[in-house]
């Protein structure tokens, strides 16, 4: 897929958020090769990185969370390689509070003037299932009352390795979150054992449209 011609004007004007899970889990062996699960992270965050700089040329939003989170905005791929080239995993999946200052940075851009016509997407990629799921649930259909069409915001789930419990979480929010009481259907999820470039396009125009 060629995300430039595929994604057509959903996929640009746009800024593109990545939210890159840093916890101790990720430094395990995935189940089908001796690769920890931080090595395929990183491989899959750069290649994201390198299709939303084909779409976001003012830089990338970028987030490390585990314990805490650390935020970097107006990035390239090279400097978002840089440092995850110097990120050693540690700590717990704390996705809540990354995923809800991702969501109101956008929303105070927004009503500054700051943000893209076409809105936002974030691409949250993790192999831990998040300490604060209903916070997390929570959050996602408080956003999706703020946004005046469905496809302003994406939220895109990338699952490295094969965590059923959070497949099932992810499932969830990728199915069935208008009947949890959103307003619009946001995310969209996707697993993944191994990096797989076909799939990397796709994504960032699925959590649109799927």
């Amino acid at each position: 897929m060629d995300i430039l011609t595929e994604g057509g004007g959903l996929l640009q004007q746009r800024d593109y958020t990545l939210i890159i899970d840093k916890s101790e889990k990720m430094s395990i062996a995935t189940t089908l090769s001796q690769t920890t699960v931080w090595s395929i992270i990183k491989d899959t965050t750069i290649a994201i990185a390198n299709e939303c700089e084909k779409l976001d040329f003012d830089g990338l939003t970028f987030y490390l969370y585990a314990d805490d989170f650390q935020r970097y905005q107006g990035l390239s791929k090279e400097e978002i390689e840089e440092i995850l080239s110097q990120t050693k995993p540690s700590g717990e999946a704390h996705l809540f509070e990354v995923l809800n200052d991702a969501l109101n940075q956008y929303f105070s851009r927004r009503s500054l003037g700051y943000s893209k016509p076409q809105g936002e997407t974030f691409v949250i990629i993790t192999a831990s299932h998040p300490l604060e799921k209903n916070k997390v649930e929570e959050t996602i259909i408080e956003a999706s009352f703020k946004i005046n069409k469905e496809e302003e915001l994406g939220i895109s789930f990338i699952q490295v390795g094969g965590d059923p419990q959070l497949g099932e979480f992810f499932q969830k929010l990728d199915d069935d979150l208008l009947s949890m009481g959103a307003k619009f259907d946001i995310c969209d999820t996707i697993a993944i054992e191994k990096l797989d470039a076909s799939l990397l396009a796709s994504v960032l125009l699925n959590a649109l449209i799927d």
